[in-house]
């Protein structure tokens, strides 16, 4: 019952499914052929047809053309962003992390500028110098510990009269 093509019933041979296909397809391409040759329409016809099919084609290059530019933009902008997703040097060298906590400390004009020495040693600010006042030392350590970037604050700061403390 499920057999191929070629089985006999009553000695008739049944067309295969190749010869049913083939005639499907000269079908085809002669109605195809009359369609694109007629006398009255034929030269209209074929016009309109190249006419499509290089629109069709001219637009295809241009979405291909667009998408690849696009997929080259995507892939550097990925790799953009994967650059810059490494983690930078958090704590910055020790010459800007001193110009940082000068300008934090010195921003009240009340401190003396001239008496105060300050120097950074492995990301540890060190303050030396005199003061007027005990709040004023207290004040200047607290902001230079307020300094993003800064581990610690060695406090060398000391009154008038008071023996300067020693570095150890």
């Amino acid at each position: 019952m499920g057999r191929l093509a070629y089985t006999r019933r009553e000695g008739r041979s049944r067309p295969s499914r190749l010869s049913l296909a083939a005639a499907l397809l000269a079908g085809s391409l002669g109605a195809a052929l009359a369609f694109f040759f007629d006398i009255d329409r034929g030269r209209y016809r074929r016009n309109q047809a190249r006419d499509r099919i290089a629109g069709f084609a001219r637009r295809a290059w241009r979405r291909f053309r667009r998408q690849a530019r696009y997929t080259v933009t995507e892939i550097a902008g990925t790799g953009q962003r994967l650059t810059h997703l490494r983690p930078e040097n958090s704590s910055p060298d020790e010459v800007t992390l001193a110009q940082r906590v000068e300008s934090q400390i010195f921003r009240d004009p009340g401190v003396p500028q001239g008496r105060i020495n300050l120097n950074v040693e492995d990301g540890v600010v060190v303050l030396r110098g005199q003061l007027e006042r005990p709040e004023q030392i207290r004040h200047l350590e607290a902001s230079a510990r307020k300094v993003p970037g800064v581990k610690g604050v060695k406090n060398l700061l000391h009154l008038p009269g008071a023996p300067a403390a020693r570095a150890l």
